[in-house]
């Protein structure tokens, strides 16, 4: 007689969700609704054979979870099983969604019980269950619409309400909630990317990429790279300037609560180089082995020197060498430590005495206060041109109302997008206005220690750095006779300065006419 019970007794399967894994790792949704059927099943004396959960929205079908109950189902339909939910709404959250799964239970040979409904066939128990998964349907619109219309609300506050971006995290603060701020020490890596390209010093996005993959903590893929799509996608981002927008949601440009990386200004350059300069693929031959490639030119003809290895009887020596047909040096090599010595000995050369350093060092100070006490004095011209662009852009607003096409609307916008990034970038001088970014110590220890000794950098191991040095000591390509050494260079306006300086008197320029006088450099 006992034998014939146990083999008698009813075997049950649960089925348990939530709606995404964050639930399942936070809290203890899964578990609690466990527990309930456990106990549910005890009471009616099934016996529990399986737990099948799933952490997805209730409005899709195809679950891991669910997928694997109706298989064993499938599988004892011979020994039809009881599937239990803690509620209807565990099963789905939409009305397709709920029916085509009930049918699909019963196709399996199994019935469907809860501890909070009853399922019954009749006319009265099938209206009641569709009753209740429509308003599981109802309720899940209705969460999905007030999450989506706080999230919009938060972005028109100056929130980022989207996934953290490169050199961001959120941070708990009390009042606001979660807002970005810097990601150390990514974020410092990205600022100097997007300010090297907004000033030139990366000509091109594949300089800033090879920039990103010299730091062994910056994020890469799964191959160890950085990709260019990643790279664009930083220059484009307005959020690094401090500023919120997304097209899709009509929400326009506005101040983020977020500190920038960059400025507004530089923002607007870098995207101003981005349409005016066409993407180049990473060039191969640009390595270590030749840093002056593309930077020296033949003396003869102007056209730039080639580099390469050439095979001898033991071992492979480099050379450069002038490849224009028609040249008095043609294919006439030169000696990779002979042009690249005289280059590191110019160089040297360079290097201003201690007292013309000093004096430099005095002459950038005091322009520098001049600077910021005209700046203080320059934001009234600003909120006039501010004034003149609100103008402009209400005059537009107006055109689009009497615009009939489409065209004519759509240029109109455009514009009206234009001159409010315009207005945007002077709303943040006059913020700036009289009060510098950095002090004068931290914006000049860089480009003074370069200045002291530009062979140092140049001593660096990295080819963006020797680059760095070509693009910041020179105006113009080296010219390079064989035979002969480099022809007189055209250096940048600072070692100009310290030239003319050393050549001359060593007076302080008054503040009213700061001019720096010709150089004279010789070699």
């Amino acid at each position: 007689m006992e034998e014939y019970m146990t083999t008698n007794v009813q075997k049950a399967v649960i089925y348990c969700r939530v709606s995404n894994k964050t639930q399942t790792t936070r809290g203890d949704g899964l578990g609690s609704q466990e527990t309930r059927c456990r106990e549910y099943a005890k009471y009616k004396g099934y016996e529990v054979e399986k737990v099948f959960t799933d952490d997805v929205s209730g409005s899709l079908i195809k679950r891991p979870g669910m997928q694997a109950m109706l298989a064993h189902m499938s599988k004892n339909r011979k020994n039809p099983r009881v599937a239990i939910i803690d509620d209807i709404s565990r099963l789905a959250r939409g009305l397709d969604a709920h029916l085509q799964l009930r049918g699909a239970i019963a196709k399996a040979g199994a019935t469907l019980e809860s501890p909070s409904i009853e399922f019954g066939d009749d006319s009265d128990s099938v209206l009641v269950e569709n009753l209740l998964a429509s308003v599981s349907q109802h309720q899940r619109q209705k969460n999905s619409e007030q999450t989506l219309n706080r999230m919009k609300s938060r972005l028109k506050n100056g929130y980022w309400v989207f996934q953290a971006p490169v050199g961001y995290r959120y941070q708990k603060t009390s009042g606001q909630g979660k807002i970005l701020e810097r990601d150390e020490p990514i974020a410092s890596i990205i600022q100097e990317a997007l300010e090297g390209y907004a000033s030139g010093r990366f000509q091109l996005q594949v300089e800033v990429k090879r920039f990103l993959e010299s730091f062994p903590n910056y994020p890469r893929d799964r191959k160890g790279e950085v990709r260019n799509q990643r790279v664009t996608d930083l220059l484009t981002k307005v959020l690094y300037a401090g500023y919120v927008e997304s097209a899709d949601w009509g929400v326009n440009l506005r101040p983020g609560r977020h500190e920038g990386l960059i400025t507004l200004e530089t923002y607007k350059k870098i995207q101003d180089r981005l349409k005016g300069n066409a993407y180049a693929p990473a060039r191969k031959d640009i390595n270590l082995d030749f840093p002056l490639r593309g930077f020296v030119s033949c003396g003869e003809c102007g056209h730039n020197l080639t580099a390469c290895w050439s095979k001898g009887k033991k071992a492979h020596h480099p050379y450069y060498m002038c490849f224009k047909k028609g040249c008095s040096s043609y294919r006439k090599s030169i000696r990779r430590e002979v042009i690249e010595g005289e280059f590191e000995q110019f160089l040297l050369s360079l290097k201003p005495t201690k007292e013309l350093f000093n004096l430099a060092l005095a002459m950038f100070k005091e322009l520098w206060e001049y600077r910021v006490e005209y700046q203080k004095t320059h934001s009234k011209s600003l909120q006039l041109e501010m004034n003149k662009t609100e103008k402009k852009i209400e005059q537009l607003l107006d055109r689009i109302v009497d615009a009939e096409s489409t065209a004519v609307v759509s240029a109109y916008e455009k514009r009206i997008g234009e001159l409010q990034l315009e207005k945007q970038i002077m709303q943040e001088k006059v913020a700036n206005c009289g009060r510098p970014l950095r002090g004068f110590d931290e914006s000049f220890r860089t480009a003074m220690d370069f200045l002291s000794n530009p062979h140092e950098l140049w001593a660096s191991e990295r080819i963006e750095d020797r680059h760095a040095v070509m693009k910041l000591t020179f105006a113009d390509r080296l010219a390079y006779v064989r035979g002969e050494g480099f022809r007189t260079p055209e250096t940048t306006l600072p070692f100009k300065a310290l030239g003319g300086i050393s050549g001359g008197e060593n007076k302080m320029a008054h503040r009213g006419r700061f001019e720096l006088p010709t150089p004279r450099f010789v070699v």
